[in-house]
């Protein structure tokens, strides 16, 4: 018997006999378990699903198995110590949730961040978000039945990963952002890397989709399937490439830009389908795009410095704090002590590969946050499964929660 109440309700209503007229008395609906340990729930999700045959009459998802309390630590941590918890907010896009928090204390402390760390967080946040969709690509073909495409789309992302790993010193929980700029100057041969990687990068796409895109097996389970209207959408706070596939053309770096996107050319892919087909179209074109505003950065990347002129926030050059005492008592302080923010409360957001990712930060005027609060997209969009998959077959629900491409370590944080 489930745990929660609501659930246990349900499960008790749900068992009761329901006659179909056509057929007697006899037949009755049944409550079925997926998950949280079934693989094509992408993590630790519980679905509880009502079917009639094998029609779904509802679902209702049970999240909190992977509970972390990342929020609630952030306030015994000094603002700088938690930078590397948003990197196990999303897993898949670490260097988003960076920048998200690193914006949102930035704008409290009223710093000014030099063009080329803002070029350099544009640059990683696009590679961030090819990283996520080929994860997304792969293992949602996967759970169709593709398995060739979830090894090509591997291949590439082991190829970002270990330019995350040249740059920062980690593959995954990068923790690279810092509130002020960057942690380090990129290496010497870093986007000579990068551009080797980006300019093979199309045709890859391309080879994605000749396995895929005609495929009949492919298209014909997509296609038609998930229906989530505009009007639905929006009501249900989904957004993202979700919200985009069903018509709303939003993107925050474009709407509302920061760290310098609105210097970049890019399109915002759009489509009026509403189903899993065009959430699948919407992202292979977003993968486009990001190579697009890559090599942008690296044909426009500025000189300069990547950190703001913030001796009390910054920590300063290694080779100063070694000859100047200025320099080593700073240092120190910010080590020991951390930086204090002005008290105040904000709100960022980002575009995150999964839709809007916003820190909600708010300070006392001491050098720990008094709160931090994620609005994670996942845990929005996650809503909307219900929706899309009423009525429809339970192999559908695999292809539903394929195309809303959901996390569970930010849905649980």
């Amino acid at each position: 018997m489930p745990a929660r109440p609501e659930l246990a309700q349900f499960v008790e209503t749900s068992t009761l006999i329901k006659p179909r007229p056509e057929e007697g008395a006899k037949d009755r609906t049944m409550v079925l378990n997926m998950g949280p340990q079934h693989p094509s729930t992408h993590g630790v999700l519980r679905l509880v699903i009502e079917i009639d045959g094998e029609t779904v009459l509802k679902v209702v998802p049970d999240i909190g198995y992977l509970h972390t309390g990342i929020e609630k630590t952030c306030e015994a941590k000094f603002y700088q110590q938690v930078v590397p918890m948003t990197d196990r907010i999303d897993y898949l896009c670490p260097m988003t949730n960076n920048l998200a928090y690193c914006l949102a204390i930035e704008t409290l402390l009223q710093l000014e961040i030099p063009d080329r760390a803002q070029w350099l967080r544009v640059l990683l946040n696009e590679l961030t978000r090819l990283n996520s969709h080929l994860v997304w690509l792969g293992t949602h073909a996967m759970d169709i039945g593709a398995l060739t495409v979830f090894l090509y789309c591997f291949r590439e992302r082991e190829d970002i990963l270990r330019i995350f790993e040249h740059v920062s010193g980690q593959r995954m929980m990068t923790s690279y952002f810092r509130v002020g700029g960057l942690a380090l100057e990129p290496p010497l041969d870093f986007f000579d890397r990068v551009k080797a990687f980006i300019k093979r990068m199309p045709e890859k796409i391309d080879e994605y989709e000749n396995l895929l895109t005609g495929n009949p097996i492919f298209v014909n389970r997509l296609k038609g399937v998930g229906h989530l209207s505009a009007e639905d959408a929006i009501a249900l706070g989904v957004t993202g490439p979700p919200l985009r596939a069903s018509g709303v053309d939003w993107d925050l770096r474009r709407d509302m830009p920061y760290s310098s996107y609105e210097k970049f050319q890019f399109n915002v892919p759009v489509s009026n389908d509403c189903d899993v087909w065009a959430r699948y179209v919407v992202r292979i074109q977003e993968m486009r795009e990001s190579v697009k505003i890559v090599e942008q950065a690296l044909a426009g990347m500025p000189e300069g410095a990547i950190t703001a002129n913030a001796p009390h926030v910054v920590l300063p050059d290694r080779e100063k704090m070694k000859t100047q005492m200025e320099s080593l008592i700073y240092h120190f302080k910010i080590v020991t002590e951390g930086f204090t923010v002005p008290a105040g409360q904000v709100y960022q957001a980002v575009e995150s590969p999964r839709g809007e990712m916003g820190y909600f930060a708010v300070s006392d005027g001491t050098a720990k946050p008094y709160r931090v609060h994620m609005r994670n997209p996942s845990f929005a969009t996650l809503q909307a499964l219900q929706t899309m998959c009423e009525g429809r077959l339970i192999a559908d629900v695999v292809a539903v929660i394929g195309s809303i491409d959901i996390v569970l370590g930010e849905i649980d944080r």
